[in-house]
């Protein structure tokens, strides 16, 4: 190798370095804002909360609070004392574990679906990404309010109240025909929890298509064509090329579905620490609780990341 030659490498590899500091300061300035606000707004607010679980607080006749340390008694009151908090959370915990799967598979399938050539392509994408948009604002507040839950539920035989869902698994008798094809108990329970569900299922999956999807269309369509002309089939081209390759669209889809539903109103342990915000030493109790809370999420993210993390395969664009 010449002189020349190795003077040019240099060269290209200082301009190459060079354009990716520049995206990485670009990257800075956009988060800017975010980070500013954090440290401003949020950050004071955090350190308040955590300050707060390691104290008991009662408010004054003059006005303002009295705070006294207790150290960990607000935690252990929240695992060991509180009878509800760690029964809700497992609950909740195990509710989670059967829809973060179906919400992910769900989307993923329907990006697949909705990737495909075909007429009125663009109304379908809209179509399932409309409960995205209607879930927030005024439909928010009633669904949380179980308003629109009264407003679609029905009256069944004996009077007790039952919804349009669970109408259609009775009529189709899913359980009676999982039992003829010898489906096991708790395979039946996932099945019907997801019919049931399926209207909070497609709810939630509207962000997660629209990220497949566009994971989807990043895929060069000359490996498709490879594919056709090795005269691969559907399903050997989805789990050979396709899947491989959106797996780091799984892994941000799997997280992403993790934060909002563990965030969500909806959810039963974010309802549990907001009542006992307002109970006896509510803001501090709760506060622990939240953190407990907040440690979990965090543990699970992490696990899953890791877990998801190595079997993701990333693209080599050089």
């Amino acid at each position: 190798m010449t002189n020349n030659s190795v003077v040019t490498t240099k060269k290209k590899r200082r301009r190459i370095a060079s354009l990716d500091r520049r995206k990485a300061r670009a990257g800075w300035w956009f988060v800017l804002p975010f980070v500013i606000g954090f440290a401003i707004i949020y950050l004071p607010m955090i350190w308040d909360s955590i300050r707060l679980s390691f104290y008991h607080a009662r408010s004054q006749s003059g006005g303002g609070m009295i705070t006294e340390f207790v150290g960990w008694e607000n935690y252990n009151q929240a695992l060991f004392v509180d009878p509800e908090f760690v029964q809700i959370l497992i609950s909740g915990l195990g509710q989670l574990a059967f829809d973060i799967p179906a919400i992910v598979i769900f989307s993923l399938f329907m990006a697949v679906l909705l990737n495909q050539k075909m007429a009125g392509r663009a109304l379908f994408r809209a179509i399932f990404f409309v409960p995205v948009i209607i879930s927030t604002g005024v439909m928010a507040a009633l669904e949380s309010s179980s308003a629109l839950s009264a407003y679609m539920g029905g009256s069944a035989a004996d009077g007790t109240e039952t919804s349009a869902s669970e109408e259609i698994v009775s009529v189709l008798d899913f359980a009676n025909l999982f039992a003829e094809m010898k489906i096991g108990t708790e395979m039946l329970v996932w099945v019907v929890s997801l019919i049931n569900n399926i209207y909070d299922i497609i709810n939630r999956s509207g962000v997660q298509m629209l990220i497949f999807l566009a994971g989807l269309q990043s895929i060069s369509p000359a490996i498709y064509e490879s594919c056709q002309v090795e005269g691969a089939s559907t399903w050997e081209t989805f789990w050979k090329i396709t899947f491989p390759m959106i797996s780091p669209m799984i892994l941000v889809n799997a997280v992403y579905t993790i934060i909002d539903s563990f965030t969500a109103e909806s959810n039963t342990v974010m309802k549990f620490i907001e009542k006992a915000y307002v109970g006896t030493n509510g803001n501090t109790v709760s506060s622990a609780m939240a953190w407990i809370y907040f440690l979990i999420v965090v543990l699970i993210v992490a696990v899953v990341a890791a877990v998801f993390s190595a079997y993701v395969f990333y693209q080599r664009r050089d």
